[in-house]
């Protein structure tokens, strides 16, 4: 008896259509839905979800229709439902429209961006770093010589002289 219900209500109730199949078109075409002929969707849920994309020519066509449905009440709420959106969406996209990012209509490819960075740029920064830490050694070893030149002179210790050096 409950099994009876619940099949006669599935039909009926509670299911969406497609979005490619037009109300009064080849999903409803005047037959009865109580044969084989009435093709129902799939009630099996797939093991991952396919996300949805939409291309900026189906975007922009919603948009038009979303903007004629502005005075009769309910009629974005029915474009939404038919179309099986948000109205989360329709903000984007106008906002999007808005800004007059029409590039921003046409869906983005995810993930990680390509680098765009020069393999000559990471050598350059390299030898950069190099060059900073070599500089601060040398700093810091003419900072001990001065030192050491500095001390031998207080001590009275004569310091050999460089032969044939630049002096």
């Amino acid at each position: 008896m409950i099994g009876a219900t619940i099949k006669a209500t599935q039909g009926s109730e509670g299911a969406r259509r497609a979005t490619e199949i037009p109300w009064g078109g080849a999903a409803h075409d005047g037959k009865s839905h109580h044969g084989a002929a009435a093709v129902l969707p799939d009630p099996e849920v797939p093991a991952k979800a396919a996300r949805r994309r939409f291309t900026a020519e189906y975007k922009l066509r919603v948009l038009t229709l979303a903007d004629a449905c502005a005075t009769p009440p309910g009629c974005l709420g029915a474009l939404l439902r038919r179309e099986g959106l948000y109205a989360s969406n329709v903000n984007t996209w106008r906002r999007q429209r808005d800004r007059g990012v029409l590039t921003a209509l046409s869906p983005k490819k995810r993930g990680r961006k390509p680098s765009d960075r020069d393999p000559l740029h990471a050598e350059n920064e390299k030898l950069r770093k190099d060059v900073e830490r070599l500089t601060s050694r040398l700093r810091q070893a003419e900072i001990i010589i001065d030192v050491q030149k500095k001390i031998s002179q207080l001590l009275g210790i004569p310091l050999p002289s460089a032969e044939g050096g630049s002096e």
